[in-house]
């Protein structure tokens, strides 16, 4: 469901509230049930509106509101009016998600940039001819898996700043996937590996989540891991 979508029906949710409530002077507590449904359906008409990127006309918005409570017969806008309007501000929407999304991923990529440049330099460092990163923490000694293998590992994410998003060591539980299921640098990585190694990982983002990366990573993110490969499952 789109931002607009989402604000949408909490407007149509919100007008029979606004109703029966009335008035329009400051609220400075909610203790009624009518009052907190209001509240909590108009914080998030204005977290959806203002996550849209688009400035709004707050007085128009309000007078919108009020016009369709008092069931005016001559609204500033007709039907045709309001849906033109509606459909340029999904257009505009979109446009200004798609600038955000931008403007993160060229932020993501110098950074991720920065950090394989210097992470290159360090000794035991080995750089692949896809641009994977890769340093033996401890050497195994079993089996290396093939692409068709399911394997068992534990592993934690983390971010250039050293912030976790992910960490099976945390849940307590290794992860089981296919070698070939997994993002690019993944695969290329287990394929490296045998049973009891560890090593860590620094993914550029072209062989991770590229530009459609989870809202958890964001675009264009560069990944660190580091991962044990406990087994192969077949």
């Amino acid at each position: 469901m789109t931002s607009f979508s989402r604000s949408a029906l909490a407007l149509a949710l919100v007008l029979p509230v606004a109703a029966c409530g009335g008035g329009t002077n400051q609220v400075n507590e909610v203790t009624t049930f009518e009052a907190r449904a209001a509240y909590a359906i108009g914080q998030d008409v204005g977290g959806s509106l203002r996550s849209s990127g688009v400035e709004l006309d707050f007085d128009a918005l309000v007078q919108g509101l009020r016009d369709a409570l008092d069931e005016v017969e001559q609204p500033l806008l007709d039907q045709a009016g309001a849906m033109e309007a509606i459909q340029e501000f999904q257009m505009r929407a979109q446009q200004a998600q798609v600038a955000i999304q931008e403007e993160a991923g060229a932020a993501n990529r110098a950074e991720g940039e920065a950090y394989l440049s210097e992470n290159a330099a360090k000794d035991g460092v080995i750089t692949t001819a896809s641009g994977l990163q890769y340093r033996v923490i401890e050497q195994g000694d079993g089996p290396t898996p093939t692409l068709d293998d399911q394997v068992r590992v534990h592993y934690r994410g983390t971010f250039a700043n050293g912030e976790t998003f992910d960490s099976s060591y945390d849940r307590g539980d290794p992860a089981v996937f296919g070698v070939g299921n997994v993002i690019s640098g993944w695969t290329e990585a287990l394929q490296l590996m045998q049973v009891g190694s560890k090593l860590e990982l620094v993914i550029p983002s072209d062989l991770a989540y590229g530009p459609n990366g989870p809202p958890a990573i964001g675009p264009d993110r560069m990944l660190i891991f580091e991962v044990e490969l406990l087994g192969i499952e077949n």
